[in-house]
């Protein structure tokens, strides 16, 4: 009997997972990644019942459960991640740091501790052998709303066979609080968490305060250079943002950009938030592109926005040209849109996908 680990939240979701594991034949062994214990009593108390809930899931179902403390690694490679980036005036996005770090990281070490054959997690997307490229490919879920596909870009493409998504042939939520339901699972009606899991009350400025030496004050201006009034320093812009920016226009007028190098916040109207270009490195292929040609693709630059028709260059650094076989992570591309996006945003992941909803790989936009 081939063993997994899976990846247990105390949420429904993983809940059922581990329901679905033990009915297709594998040993299943639970297991809840402290990652965030919080600053005060009420986010301590939350951090301890997601454990508890997921022991008790373990305890029916009659599987051993674990817990593993991953905090130091989750303050060194998503936390701290977080911090760097906004000093940086970019906008990170914390998830994709902790499924390449934590999830699809440290507990796959977890699991070869433990002699298990794979790695199971609840997220929505799919994982399957693909004759069109003759290996194991991520694909979009079927569940399109909730698909995860866009936060798992990072996975290194030779762990996919070690992989396994049991909610990927799942089309709607319902289906799966249902299965918990019939099997008396007091999860079943848990509500999703939405927020960053280290950022409860979803004000990252008060959390970025905390840890970021106090920000100067500089200039607002529109690109011709006027000046229309001071921010607050740069952590508390975004690019896209239009609320909150404290100023007053004859026009709505939104975030375009950040100049950290002069301290200023530009601002401009929304015609100004599109582009079709942008560049990306820290890439990670899924599918290794022909490198001799343009590479023809469906992108999209944030979770909830929409792929794109999408062109994507390799832009080969030095180094590159002179050895072939350095790491791809050193790439740099140029992807150009067929039709111009609204706010790209740096810090964020740019995505790409084929015309059959496969991951062929991603990078952070510079």
């Amino acid at each position: 009997m081939k063993k997994v680990l899976l990846g247990m939240s105390g949420g429904v979701d993983s809940s059922v997972s581990a329901i679905l594991l033990q009915k297709q034949g594998y040993e299943v062994i639970g297991a809840t990644m402290k990652l965030w214990c919080g600053a005060n009593k009420e986010e301590k108390e939350k951090n301890e019942k997601s454990i508890h809930d997921a022991k008790k899931v373990c305890e029916k179902l009659g599987i051993e459960h674990y817990v593993f403390d991953a905090q130091k690694e989750f303050e060194k490679y998503v936390i701290d991640d977080f911090v760097e980036q906004y000093k940086n005036a970019q906008t990170p996005n914390p998830c994709i740091e902790c499924n390449k770090k934590i999830k699809f990281g440290y507990f796959f070490d977890k699991a070869e501790e433990l002699n298990c054959d794979y790695i199971a997690t609840g997220h929505y997307a799919r994982i399957e052998f693909s004759e069109k490229y003759n290996q194991y490919v991520l694909k979009k879920s079927e569940e399109e709303k909730k698909d995860q596909s866009y936060f798992l870009y990072t996975i290194p493409k030779e762990k996919l066979d070690k992989i396994i998504f049991p909610l990927q042939n799942f089309t709607s939520k319902e289906e799966i609080r249902k299965i918990a339901q019939e099997n008396y699972l007091e999860v079943a009606d848990k509500k999703d968490s939405q927020e960053i899991c280290f950022i409860p009350d979803n004000c990252y400025q008060n959390f970025l305060e905390n840890r970021i030496n106090k920000q100067e004050k500089g200039n607002i201006k529109l690109r011709n250079g006027e000046i229309l009034g001071k921010h607050k320093g740069l952590i508390n812009y975004t690019i896209g943002q239009r609320k909150g920016i404290g100023i007053s226009y004859k026009e709505p007028l939104y975030v375009i950009e950040l100049n950290q190098e002069k301290n200023e916040v530009i601002v401009g109207t929304e015609l100004e938030l599109y582009s079709k270009k942008l560049l990306a490195n820290s890439i990670n292929w899924q599918v290794e592109p022909d490198r001799k040609k343009d590479l023809q693709c469906f992108a999209k630059i944030r979770y909830r926005a929409r792929e794109a028709e999408a062109t994507v260059k390799v832009k080969k650094n030095e180094l590159q040209m002179k050895d072939k076989s350095i790491d791809c992570q050193n790439e740099m591309l140029e992807i150009e849109f067929r039709e111009p996006q609204r706010a790209i945003t740096k810090g964020q992941s740019v995505v790409f996908y084929d015309e059959d909803g496969i991951v062929l790989g991603g990078g952070k936009i510079l």
